[in-house]
This record gives structure tokens, sequence and C-alpha cells, in this order.
């Protein structure tokens, strides 16, 4: 074995900041996009055709770039956002700029999975949008809410050991130069299992978390 503890230890705390701060800054940019898409959409809250075309296409248009592609394709942004293409910090921007599409749809299916009689009967006391969305809307959705989050934390943790090929550091990195160049299965072995374990976990606690709040 080629690494010591350290170095593993290390990786993993880069893939824990990676998926920490992707998650953060996709869910603050696909929360409002999610939100939006559902609202503008025809026979919905605020219909608004044109908005809902323009961002479901930039949406989807996102959604069909591989996150490997996408990463190469906007390192100028990454370099203009934080000064490096590589190491951790650069690796978060490729990460939400394919997060926050992919979680935006995530929160629109499940907004959309709310009974509209709930909204009738929220137009009917006569609540404004903006109550019905954040005391109607969101609120009767947030246990398929946290799923979908699940499912999206999940996802990163997966993209952030690909951003490991380019240089983003964690235990993908890890696992490239050590497992991989260096012919060291035992390195690929002990990654590939933290990131099992990780996977599994964020995945009962989302599952746990759900449950405890539809039953509230």
């Amino acid at each position: 074995m080629l690494v010591d503890h350290t170095q593993i230890i290390e990786a993993l705390i880069e893939t824990i900041q990676m998926v920490a701060f992707s998650l953060l800054f996709s869910t603050i940019l696909g929360l409002p996009l999610g939100i939006l898409l559902v609202i503008t959409r025809k026979g919905h809250l605020l219909e608004n055709l044109p908005v809902f075309n323009v961002l479901n296409g930039i949406i989807n248009i996102f959604r069909s770039v591989p996150f490997i592609i996408l990463m190469v394709a906007i390192i100028p942004v990454t370099r203009f956002l934080v000064g490096t293409s590589i190491g951790t910090a650069a690796a978060v921007v490729p990460l939400v700029f394919y997060a926050g599409p992919y979680i935006a749809r995530l929160i629109e299916n499940s907004l959309l999975e709310v009974d509209p009689g709930v909204l009738e009967a929220a137009e009917a006391m006569g609540a404004t949008p903006a109550q019905i969305i954040f005391k109607f809307l969101v609120p009767e959705a947030l246990s398929s809410l946290v799923l979908a989050l699940t499912i999206a934390t999940v996802g990163l943790v997966g993209a952030s050991a690909m951003a490991g090929a380019v240089g983003g550091g964690g235990l993908g990195d890890l696992a490239i130069t050590y497992g991989y160049q260096r012919f060291d299965t035992t390195v690929m072995i002990i990654t590939v299992a933290i990131l099992v374990i990780m996977v599994q976990g964020l995945q009962s606690f989302g599952n746990i978390l759900s449950k405890k709040i539809r039953r509230r």
C-alpha cells in the first residue's frame, strides 16, 4: 500500500467538503428554480409559459451534458470564480452546475405530487401566492423533498469521485492517482468501500427523516 491512513482521511474530508458545499449551493439554486417550474406551468398558480419554457429548456440542456464533459467545458468559469481549475474548491463549481438543474427537476416532481385540492383550498381562504407556496405547497411536499435531496446528495458523492479524474481532489483523486495509475488494489478497494458506506448512510438517513416527516 503506497498511501497511509492520513492521506485517506484527508481525501475523505475533501470529499465531504465538496459534497456539503455543492449541496448547499445547488439547493440554493435548484429550490427556487424547481418552484418556478411548477408555479409557471400551464394551469398553475402563476402561469407564465414563456418563463416556464425558457427555464425548462435551460435545465434540460445542463442535464443533457455528462458531468465529466461539463467539468472541462466550464473550466474558464471555474477559473474566473475561484482562481484555479484544480483542487477541492474548483470542483465545487462544476458540481453546482451539474446538481443545481438536477435538484430543480427533482423538486419540480416532488411539488407536482401535492394534491391540487390543497392549493385550491388555500386560494379559497384568500392566501397570497407566496403564502400558498411556502405555507401549503412546500410543507405538503416536504417528505418527498427530503427524499429528492437525498437522491441529489448521493449523486453528488458519485460526481465528486468523478471529479478526481481532472484533479478535483477527494477520494476519486486518491483512487485514480494511487489505485489506478500506480496499480494499488488496496487503495482502490478502500476508497470504493468508503464511498459505498457514505452512500448507504446518506440514503438510510434520508429515508428515516422522510418517514418521520410523513408521520407528522
